[in-house]
């Protein structure tokens, strides 16, 4: 398989339409259009029934304790955990294709409804739901896509890992909440016919370019 995208080039940077938050000199970060990117893919394994879309970041701070702080940085060395952006299930496996926008075109605060997706498929909770958790403006649950929106003073550029996952099934089944480690748990033990990756690049440091 081969997995593509109009939006970004693979280990490029992600424009900020496509990003929950953009850098601001003042208040280093604004809130932006969090629109999902395009996504394209070709040479689907024979068998395959639907396909499933994992996005994570692999390099979110494991403490908070710098994270958004003046005079302070997030340091290289500290230890990283994954954060799931997007989750996309049940996708039929006649679609090789997900515009942009469809998914996710602005902000809705206290999160998207779900699981029900639009057009008739299934979405799961990003990580947003636990990082907003604290926040009376902003707490509950946040289901499909919200782009990124790393810390302002993070020291790293953080990667955007878009897969796509071709199932035998037309469903994946999964028992409690679609969160991002139930979903790969369950895809570990799916029948996967084949996946392809791309990797997008972003940052709010202006210290810290994406490219």
């Amino acid at each position: 398989m081969q997995l593509s995208s109009h939006s970004f080039q693979d280990g490029q940077a992600i424009p900020g339409e496509f990003a929950f938050a953009v850098p601001d000199a003042t208040a280093h970060v604004l809130l932006s259009s969090n629109r999902n990117p395009h996504l394209a893919w070709r040479d689907v394994p024979a068998g395959t029934q639907s396909f499933v879309i994992v996005c994570h970041d692999p390099d979110v701070p494991s403490r908070g304790d710098d994270v958004n702080q003046e005079g302070r940085t997030v340091p290289a060395d500290l230890p990283r955990v994954d954060f799931y952006h997007w989750l996309l299930l049940d996708i039929p496996g006649t679609n090789t294709e997900i515009a942009a926008g469809a998914q996710s075109d602005g902000i809705t605060a206290h999160g998207k409804p779900g699981p029900a997706a639009p057009q008739g498929l299934r979405h799961g909770i990003n990580d947003y739901t636990g990082w907003f958790a604290g926040d009376a403006q902003m707490q509950g649950e946040y289901y499909g896509y919200d782009g990124p929106c790393p810390p302002w003073n993070d020291s790293l550029v953080h990667h955007y890992v878009f897969t796509v996952y071709a199932l035998a099934t037309p469903t994946l089944a999964i028992e409690g909440e679609l969160t991002g480690a139930r979903v790969r748990a369950a895809l570990a033990q799916a029948s996967v016919l084949g996946q392809a990756s791309i990797t997008g690049l972003y940052s709010l440091n202006p210290a810290v370019p994406a490219v």
